[in-house]
């Protein structure tokens, strides 16, 4: 396969064949499905804990998210309590924090910018009209009256996005690039959601199936979208051990671990065998042995084993197969840091997630995948 330029046609948007994709291409499609999801998955979590606080049901709710999205240290650094008005508004407004949605959508909207010759006219439009509804927002936005109509808010601008992209993105390798990203984040989601609240929520003074362990296990399945899809399995239980083997396990849900990883297989083996990209060999291996190791195991297996360290495996080997798909398809890092021209068009930016150790570089270097 020949991977080229774009090739400049005057002053109209450079023109991409569907058989050429520019490895930085592939980089910025896989982070734009990423940061997507991202904010949906935060929108969920900030919706059901103010839900479940506010009723009084949860008194570690808001430092669950500051643990879930391992900023222990810079939140607390800026705040000395983990409270409602402290994390909505370091996950919503605070453009310091790499992780909140004000800095995510930003994010996202450079990969989109970068991806300008691939993806439709109405997927550049509606992520700049969500960019610059979220750059609006401001300390009234985020009350406690008003936090599930903006989280609702966040959550339709994601969904309508996947709509468009759906609808709209062309299939060849980007379409998998996208697929990529997309569950790959679903992955490291679900893990983390299962992490911190399996042991936070484990009945202490109450027992299980008690009003509040109910409750408990009633808002992790909805921060996961996943409370009708478990009720229509498991209509008559709502344990710990069928929540985290449900989210983690089953193939059929679609943000489970395991669906999640076999999406990644599909989208990792069509650029394989559809576009020939030999590179791909060592994803594909580290996916079979993630994948073995799931299937091979219960729920109650993985408990007995220790649930918290299986996730923390789980969560390193995702880094590594985002590493090792960064290594077989975009530049290195220090390749991408020596660009020296920075101009509005063609930004350089490093996002790192310190637990989940994913970083980003965006900027004028481009090379060929093969």
């Amino acid at each position: 396969m020949t991977i080229a330029e774009p090739v400049p046609h005057g002053d109209r948007e450079p023109v991409i064949r569907s058989s050429d994709l520019l490895s930085r291409y592939a980089e910025s499609t896989v982070w734009l499905a990423r940061y997507l999801e991202r904010i949906e998955n935060l929108a969920r979590v900030l919706d059901v804990t103010e839900t479940f606080v506010r009723t009084g049901q949860g008194n570690e709710g808001w430092s669950s998210v500051v643990q879930i999205n391992a900023d222990d240290a810079q939140f607390y650094a800026l705040h000395e309590k983990a409270t409602a008005a402290s994390v909505v508004s370091f996950y919503v407004l605070d453009r310091q924090n790499l992780n909140s949605i004000a800095s995510i959508v930003n994010m996202a909207r450079e990969n989109a910018r970068t991806l300008r010759p691939l993806i439709s006219t109405e997927m550049w439009t509606h992520i700049n009209m969500f960019h610059n509804w979220v750059r609006r927002l401001g300390e009234n936005d985020i009350r406690p009256s008003q936090l599930s109509v903006l989280c609702s808010r966040l959550k339709q601008e994601c969904q309508t996005h996947y709509g468009i992209t759906e609808g709209t993105f062309y299939r060849d390798q980007g379409w998998y690039f996208y697929m990529i990203g997309k569950y790959l984040e679903r992955a490291d989601q679900i893990t983390r959601l299962v992490d911190i609240k399996y042991h936070t929520l484990l009945p202490r003074e109450a027992g299980i199936g008690s009003a509040v362990d109910v409750s408990q296990w009633s808002a992790v399945l909805r921060a996961a979208a996943a409370y009708h899809a478990y009720r229509r399995n498991m209509p008559r239980k709502l344990e710990p051990s069928a929540v985290a083997g449900f989210l983690l396990l089953n193939n059929a849900f679609p943000r489970s671990l395991s669906l999640t990883l076999r999406q990644v297989y599909w989208a990792v083996g069509r650029l394989r065998t559809d576009y020939g990209l030999r590179r791909s060999g060592i994803i594909l291996e580290r996916l079979d042995g993630l994948r073995a190791a799931i299937e091979d195991q219960t729920i109650e297996e993985i408990i007995v084993r220790g649930l918290h360290e299986f996730l923390d495996w789980v969560q390193m080997e995702l880094q590594a197969i985002q590493d090792a798909t960064a290594r077989a398809f975009w530049p290195p890092l220090m390749a991408l840091q020596s660009a020296s021209s920075v101009d509005a068009g063609d930004s350089v930016m490093v996002q790192k997630l310190d637990r989940g150790g994913m970083t980003q570089s965006m900027g004028g270097m481009s090379q060929s995948l093969s």
